[in-house]
């Protein structure tokens, strides 16, 4: 896969701010939500893209959406699930599954268990097919930080074959999980990520925001920011830290990447299934896609975005890397 021979291909303007994303396999149709609390359907690769409002809608901000099969399962501020019928629109189920605003679903290989983290600190299981709770995890991510701030449970990630699922909290705590079973597998720490203020405005800011295991599942990528000077700013440039998880007590660090010239968060990290390759998209104001060759042992590529990224969806083993952020929807193809 040649990374520097990317070009932008499709760049499409939009009235809100776009958190999710989640494209339909085989086809060039994507989903979108964020800041106008609604789903839409976008065919990215027409001529006049236009979108199809869903009839499904949170209360508050869209902040992740996760497709099964015909269902889009969103999550918001509102700490609500929402299962939607892709095909028809139609709204299928609603769970009050957290007490605070959920941050991320994922979706396990086969399409039967969606994992929620949310602000509650909570990881609860559902089944895909009839809404059911299947398992919690409360305790291990704390409500506070240890300086007092409230803390966010940002990221999750399923490892390719199942087994495990990952959780990252602002701190900077990661915890793999045995996925079958809720059991804690292993815990790796990136307090770089996290900044805090002691005396100016006393809060917090950063957080690690992205995690992806290796396709061989061997390897846990952490995506975040590095140490911030000013809290009022994403003024620090991406970071990306790479583990042996089930290596030691609290793994092995193998890999620590630095998106030097591109400032903001990781919010996004993929592995290519060749797994040599892993992308690394975010930004704050001006976004970026970032590729890491393992084998280099460095970033090979980075290309700019013409918004800050919170959500990417690729396919085509990332040869299509579908975006969204600030205002926009864009298509990056890969040569």
């Amino acid at each position: 896969m040649n990374v520097s021979a990317i070009k932008l291909e499709k760049n499409i303007s939009r009235p809100d701010i776009l958190f999710g994303v989640a494209r339909v396999p085989g086809t060039s149709k994507a989903f979108v939500g964020g800041s106008d609390f609604k789903i839409h359907e976008i065919d990215i690769d027409a001529a006049k893209p236009e979108s199809r409002t869903l009839q499904s809608a949170h209360e508050t901000y869209i902040t992740t959406l996760a497709l099964a099969g015909d269902s889009i399962i969103s999550g918001g501020y509102d700490g609500k699930l929402i299962w939607t019928k892709a095909s028809s629109g139609e709204r299928i189920r609603e769970a009050q599954a957290h007490g605070r605003a959920v941050r991320k679903v994922a979706i396990s290989p086969d399409r039967a268990t969606a994992v929620s983290v949310a602000d509650d600190m909570a990881v609860r299981f559902w089944n895909v097919a009839d809404g059911r709770k299947i398992r919690e995890i409360t305790g291990e991510h704390q409500p506070l930080t240890p300086q007092g701030f409230r803390s966010m449970l940002y990221a999750c990630a399923f490892s390719a074959d199942g087994k495990f699922l990952a959780t990252a909290d602002k701190t900077g705590h990661v915890v793999v999980w045995e996925a079958s079973t809720g059991k804690k597998a292993a815990t790796l720490a990136v307090p770089v990520m996290y900044t805090w203020d002691p005396n100016a405005r006393r809060h917090s800011i950063g957080g690690p925001r992205s995690v992806a295991f290796s396709p061989d599942g061997s390897l846990l990528a952490i995506g975040g920011t590095g140490k911030i000077g000013n809290i009022d700013h994403l003024e620090a440039d991406g970071r990306v830290e790479i583990f042996r998880w089930a290596k030691g007590d609290k793994g092995e660090k193998v890999h620590d990447f630095i998106t030097e010239g591109k400032k903001g968060l990781v919010e996004h990290l993929e592995f290519h299934p060749g797994g040599d390759i892993l992308l690394a998209a975010g930004g704050a104001g001006e976004g970026f896609l970032s590729f890491i060759d393992l084998k280099q042992k460095k970033i090979v590529h980075q290309e700019k975005s013409p918004m800050n990224i919170h959500a990417v969806a690729t396919a085509d083993s990332m040869k299509s890397i579908v975006a969204v952020g600030h205002q926009r929807v864009v298509k990056f193809v890969v040569g």
